[in-house]
């Protein structure tokens, strides 16, 4: 066969495939046919583990034989034996079967390009029978588009929409596939202090970027000036992307957010974030749970003080149990909070980790217990965002 190869896709929904050979490299193919609708039938001595439990095959343990093909569409030759794979090219020329040969490329009458799937794109690459430069190149163009590199329209880019993203806990790296996507397909950008700012660097300069904590509301509240401006910019038929830091649903009152935009009558998509709760213990060293040591983990807003007519936290409560606490914007009060706890019966040994700014170059880690955790947070002048987490599982990684 030439090098050059005719593209093409196959419709294989209800259509005959065989597949001759049960090894890795069927392995790989099979779960694309069977995703495809294709009436699979595999022949081989051997099958993994692997490919014996999977289900919408018919598989048969046996060796190839004349005939195997009689019916088929598609043909795959993937034993570990070039004289079997020649001989079921042999019967697929003879029947007028496109069959590709997963040893020797160039002597099946097709070839499986690089391939991945992309919200409803299909995409495929072929390079002459190179497959490590196909796959180079496949994944390249899947990371561009991942990244925004490459942009097309994506569900949840409505002009007229509000997309509600959650941009991670600081570092830029850490925000969902989705979330870079929708964001470089904005019109306009409202965003959070703690949005990272190297995401809004990478904006093209048509896009109108808004700090929200700059938005001016006079009598009104903050958060219905907020509300207001996602709303007229939707409404004026642009693609509005919230971003927030960390989870927009994690103490972000993305929600409230999403109540005025559908009151309002505009579509909302939601991409939920890495939340700083979890992640930056985590890249501090510190897991928020451990088998064995922990079973529960609470995490708490700092917003109010304890005792204060707006708190919903029961800290008698939080004092009893024995897991993780996550205390998020809880510096200014820290002295309140430990207080609390102690009065509750946590024990002052507790330890405790504090971590600011977390995931960024500019973290800074500080380890202490429950009882002199305020003082050494003011001797040491952290200042937010932090994450104060309590409980056994703070003195690992130190």
């Amino acid at each position: 066969m030439s090098e050059n190869a005719y593209l093409v896709g196959l419709r294989l929904a209800g259509k005959k495939v065989v597949v001759v050979g049960g090894g890795t490299v069927a392995q790989r193919r099979l779960p694309l046919l069977i995703a495809n609708g294709a009436d699979v039938h595999v022949i081989t001595r051997a099958a993994t583990p692997a490919v014996e439990a999977m289900s919408g095959i018919t598989l048969t343990l046996r060796d190839f034989r004349e005939g195997d093909l009689q019916d088929a569409w598609y043909a795959i030759a993937a034993t570990d034996d070039p004289d079997v794979n020649a001989a079921v090219v042999a019967e697929a020329d003879r029947r007028h079967i496109f069959c590709v040969r997963a040893d020797i490329a160039r002597e099946g009458s097709a070839v499986t390009p690089a391939s991945f799937d992309y919200e409803g794109l299909s995409v495929g690459v072929l390079a002459g029978g190179e497959h490590r430069r196909s796959a180079a190149i496949r994944s390249a163009i899947h990371e561009a588009l991942q990244a925004g590199v490459i942009t097309e329209e994506t569900p949840g880019a409505v002009p007229g929409g509000v997309a509600l993203v959650g941009g991670g806990p600081g570092d830029p790296e850490l925000i969902t596939v989705r979330g870079r996507r929708l964001l470089a397909q904005a019109d306009v950008v409202v965003a959070d202090r703690l949005a990272p700012p190297e995401l809004l660097a990478e904006l093209g300069p048509h896009v109108e970027v808004i700090d929200a904590a700059k938005i001016p509301y006079g009598r009104a509240m903050a958060q219905d000036a907020i509300n207001q401006v996602l709303i007229d910019r939707a409404k004026a038929g642009k693609f509005v992307v919230r971003l927030k830091g960390g989870d927009p649903f994690v103490f972000a009152r993305g929600y409230e957010e999403v109540l005025a935009c559908t009151d309002a009558g505009i579509p909302v998509t939601v991409v939920p974030g890495v939340t700083s709760a979890i992640a930056v213990p985590a890249l501090a060293g510190v897991p928020v749970t451990h088998r064995a040591v922990t079973h529960e983990f609470v995490v708490v807003s700092g917003h109010v003080a304890p005792g204060h007519p707006e708190s919903l936290v029961n800290w008698n409560a939080l004092a009893a149990l024995t897991g993780t606490i996550v205390l998020l914007m809880a510096v200014e009060r820290i002295e309140l909070f430990a207080k609390a706890l102690l009065d509750g019966g946590r024990p002052a040994d507790t330890p405790v980790l504090v971590v600011q700014q977390g995931t960024t170059s500019a973290q800074r880690t500080l380890r202490a217990t429950l009882a002199d955790a305020p003082e050494r947070i003011r001797e040491e002048g952290i200042r937010p965002p932090a994450i104060i987490v309590i409980g056994s599982v703070a003195a690992f990684g130190g």
